[in-house]
């Protein structure tokens, strides 16, 4: 495997940035994407797919490894949905509060409320080569928004062993012990030592 030390993350979002540098190793240096590298429409039909595209448009555009990841949230009553429109369940430019909302309505009513989240994080490098690892956990969506730490569906997230506290119940550091990013991230720093 190649030793890695600095990498062009795809993400301009804030939130997932301060967490995924908790994840990785202090060696490992973050640099943001540059502004002339646009958003990159996710358009595929899989996690992986979306973060194989966002990757490779960062990494093509700096001729630098890239880093780039997709999550998410896959309810089992709603036969797997939002998926991989997690992030724009309540439209295309929906807000945090916006996709909490349409997913509670959508759950209103239902006994079922296993969920899981996946995280798919993969790092493309120069030369077309890449990594790429998953990480899942499992849950279920409570009946309404608790907590006000972490971001997206944090606040209606419940994880098995998570003591029944939501994502945004927790501390970063006890999220971090048990979420899909983290087992995401963990896998991948093992793979680039």
């Amino acid at each position: 495997m190649k030793h890695v030390r600095r990498l062009v993350v795809a993400t301009a979002n804030r939130d997932k940035i301060t967490e995924i540098e908790a994840l990785l190793d202090p060696g490992v240096e973050l640099l943001e994407r540059p502004s002339s590298v646009g958003e990159v429409e996710e358009e595929a039909p899989d996690l992986i797919g979306n973060a194989r595209l966002k990757a490779s448009a960062v990494s093509d555009a700096t001729g630098q490894p890239s880093l780039a990841d997709d999550t998410g949230l896959f309810v089992a009553a709603l036969g797997g949905k939002p998926g991989v429109r997690s992030s724009r369940f309540a439209g295309d430019a929906a807000t945090y509060a916006e996709n909490v909302s349409a997913l509670l309505a959508a759950m209103d009513g239902r006994v079922d409320r296993r969920a899981e989240f996946r995280t798919v994080a993969l790092v493309r490098f120069p030369d077309g080569g890449e990594v790429w690892v998953q990480g899942v956990v499992r849950g279920e969506i409570v009946d309404r928004p608790r907590g006000a730490a972490g971001f997206g569906y944090d606040p209606l997230f419940a994880p098995d062993g998570g003591r029944g506290l939501t994502f945004a119940e927790m501390t970063l550091v006890e999220k971090n012990r048990c979420s899909h990013r983290s087992a995401a991230f963990g896998a991948l720093a093992v793979l680039l030592r």
